[in-house]
């Protein structure tokens, strides 16, 4: 059975599942839409800019990237085996680095991400927000194709989990599940939807919610100009890191003073 074909069959299963698949249709059949727009722009302004993980953390949080693999490294290593035992392929660690220290700049309660997989970024979520007993809200779609619906979050380790709620529905439904639960999110790690429209949609409904002070992370930034467009809209200041070939969206939400009547 082909990918596609197993794909669409395990939509079917699903009926919670079935809005997504509806705008997936409609998206390779009738929407001429492309989910690349302003790649070339976006890829040039971010090079421009562009720092490592570890200057950003410095300038951006006053900390030191190295404590983060020495504190964690059994925790680590055990996450590596296990990624490497696992009989499906998804996506990377990424930059653990740059996101545990956000929530440890912000001294977070309250984080949203978009895109888990194996559980990377989860996982460095989790071991700062458990210091505080706060709460990692995610969204991830199952793992059609592959049959791998167990897999996701796959390295994080048991002990972690109380801290967690993962919501297994595409962003569409997830997110506005998540936003009622939740007043406000410290941190905001986006690794979900890569296309130009998605991005924006999700930017947009996201940023309302972060209080003053939150981080605000989005990976793979030169798949499209959504996010440089959003900065550039919103006159957000954002810095660029580099890591791996690819690129990585960070800033803090500013403050905005209150305007007292006269």
């Amino acid at each position: 059975m082909s990918t596609v074909l197993k794909t669409f069959v395990a939509y079917l299963k699903r009926p919670a599942l079935y809005p997504e698949l509806g705008r997936k249709i409609i998206k390779n059949t009738v929407s001429r839409r492309s989910p690349f727009k302003g790649k070339a722009k976006a890829n040039f302004w971010a090079a421009s800019i562009a720092v490592s993980q570890e200057e950003v953390i410095s300038r951006l949080f006053s900390m030191n990237i190295t404590h983060f693999r020495s504190t964690y490294a059994d925790i680590l290593e055990k996450a590596s085996l296990k990624e490497k035992e696992c009989p499906i392929i998804m996506g990377g660690s990424g930059a653990l680095e740059l996101i545990y220290y956000a929530c440890e700049f912000t001294k977070a309660q309250n984080v949203l991400e978009t895109g888990v997989a194996y559980g990377w970024s989860s996982l460095a979520i989790l071991l700062s927000v458990k210091k505080r007993n706060g709460t990692l809200y995610s969204s991830d779609m199952p793992y059609l194709a592959q049959n791998g619906d167990q897999y996701v979050g796959y390295v994080v380790p048991e002990h972690l989990k109380k801290y967690w709620q993962l919501f297994r529905f595409a962003d569409r439904e997830s997110l506005p599940k998540i936003l009622k639960k939740v007043s406000s999110f410290d941190v905001f790690h986006y690794d979900s939807d890569k296309s130009y429209h998605g991005r924006m949609w999700a930017y947009h409904k996201i940023y309302k919610k972060l209080r003053p002070g939150a981080v605000f992370i989005s990976d793979d930034i030169g798949d499209n100009s959504a996010y440089q467009d959003f900065c550039n809209r919103m006159d957000i200041s954002t810095f660029v890191v580099e890591y791996n070939g690819k690129y990585i969206g960070i800033f803090v939400k500013e403050y905005v003073p209150l305007i007292r009547a006269k």
